[in-house]
């Protein structure tokens, strides 16, 4: 079976490379990608494969092998583009001004489309279901996941496992990298308006300074950190962005600041919601100012299971070879596939796409970011090996 995955995913990548084209040269933001998702659509009609819409531009397909009952799997990828200027010299640049795929979800969506496709050739010759999901809005809160959720995505059938790629602007094409356990953080957004007195800079004592309160808080907040998380716990919180004052000579009315909050355990990120707040208030409420604070829930931590990851690092030994499977590091970045993880067995995985010989090195979230393209044949045949051979029922 992995023999004959691996020759049709050698047929099927220059036609799904040129899939690719077309979706990076097309991009769509979080929540707006009805082009993308009504290309999928007419991808998995053409194969017969049928699906559902679900969250407006989700594409829920079923493809069948034997016995469509003895298994279930769930194979994902996301959408959905972010607010970045393309600079990339390339004949698939971005056509729409502001929007680029910068995070590598056309090569997700590509290499589900070309599995569903090697899968599908090979029907008869596999058994079960596999479910793919095609995910919107995985880069902007409440994240797509939650929505897809919402709408029964994971039910009639239910998945025993789900697998995710993500590409890996650090890790050399043709590798793959797995960990199980905690592998991405949670992520929570704060928005906090330090409330004062405003009036002549030269009368700092007829004030209530809203920018001399914001930074002892944007100090203070350090201390959730430092002094109430155990070290062994990774945490982060970052406020990065102070805006406030219009000119030299007079003290504003408030203050707004921005950040983030990102832990990898749920227990202590909400207790730590809870000591963020009573900071706050107690340094703004003590030196005279007002405060209002929101926490922006957003997405939980990726936990990968780990009977299913290491099984999944298995199964990449076989497919890619011994010496092109690494463990992956842990990231305080977030993903919303920790939605799924959290109610069913789920393994988030690495694709290799850096190339230092092609000068192909960018990272993620930046307007330079590309692949090596012969990551795609790897991509969609991994997630077609896994589709149709991993069995677990935990």
């Amino acid at each position: 079976m992995i023999a004959k995955i691996k020759e049709l995913a050698a047929a099927y990548a220059p036609e799904f490379i040129a899939v690719r084209h077309h979706l990076h040269a097309h991009p769509e933001l979080s929540y707006q990608e009805y082009e993308t998702s009504a290309f999928v659509q007419s991808k998995l009609r053409e194969l017969g494969i049928p699906f559902e819409v679900k969250a407006e531009t989700g594409v829920i397909g079923l493809l069948e092998g034997r016995n469509p009952g003895s298994r279930v799997i769930a194979l994902r990828a996301d959408m959905d583009a972010l607010p970045i200027q393309e600079e990339n010299d390339v004949p698939y640049r971005s056509l729409n001004d502001g929007v680029m795929h910068a995070c590598g979800h056309d090569v997700h969506t590509t290499c589900l489309l070309g599995a569903a496709k090697i899968l599908h050739s090979l029907r008869d010759e596999w058994e079960g279901t596999v479910k793919l999901i095609f995910q919107p809005g995985e880069e902007k809160n409440p994240g797509g996941a939650s929505l897809l959720i919402k709408e029964n995505a994971l039910e009639n059938p239910v998945p025993s496992a789900i697998f995710g790629l993500h590409v890996h602007p650090g890790l050399p094409v043709g590798r793959l990298s797995f960990r199980g356990g905690k592998v991405m953080a949670s992520a929570d957004e704060l928005y906090i308006t330090v409330k004062g007195k405003g009036g002549h800079a030269a009368a700092p004592h007829l004030c209530v300074d809203p920018i001399l309160i914001a930074s002892h808080l944007v100090v203070a907040l350090q201390q959730v950190v430092s002094r109430r998380n155990d070290p062994h716990n990774p945490t982060v919180l970052s406020i990065t962005a102070f805006n406030g004052g219009t000119t030299t000579n007079v003290v504003p009315n408030e203050v707004k600041l921005k950040g983030t909050f990102r832990a990898m355990d749920e227990t202590w990120r909400f207790k730590a919601h809870e000591l963020i707040r009573s900071v706050a208030h107690g340094v703004v409420e003590g030196m005279g100012g007002e405060l209002d604070l929101l926490i922006d829930v957003g997405y939980p931590c990726v936990y990968n299971n780990e009977q299913l990851n290491e099984l999944a690092r298995q199964k990449a030994m076989e497919f890619a070879g011994e010496d092109k499977v690494e463990e992956t590091e842990k990231r305080m970045g977030a993903e919303d596939f920790g939605y799924y993880s959290q109610l069913i067995p789920g393994c988030f995985y690495r694709l290799g796409v850096m190339n230092q010989e092609k000068g192909i090195t960018a990272g993620v979230h930046t307007p330079t970011f590309n692949i090596d393209e012969s990551a795609i044949e790897i991509g969609m045949g991994m997630m077609a090996w896994l589709g149709s051979s991993v069995e677990f029922d935990q």
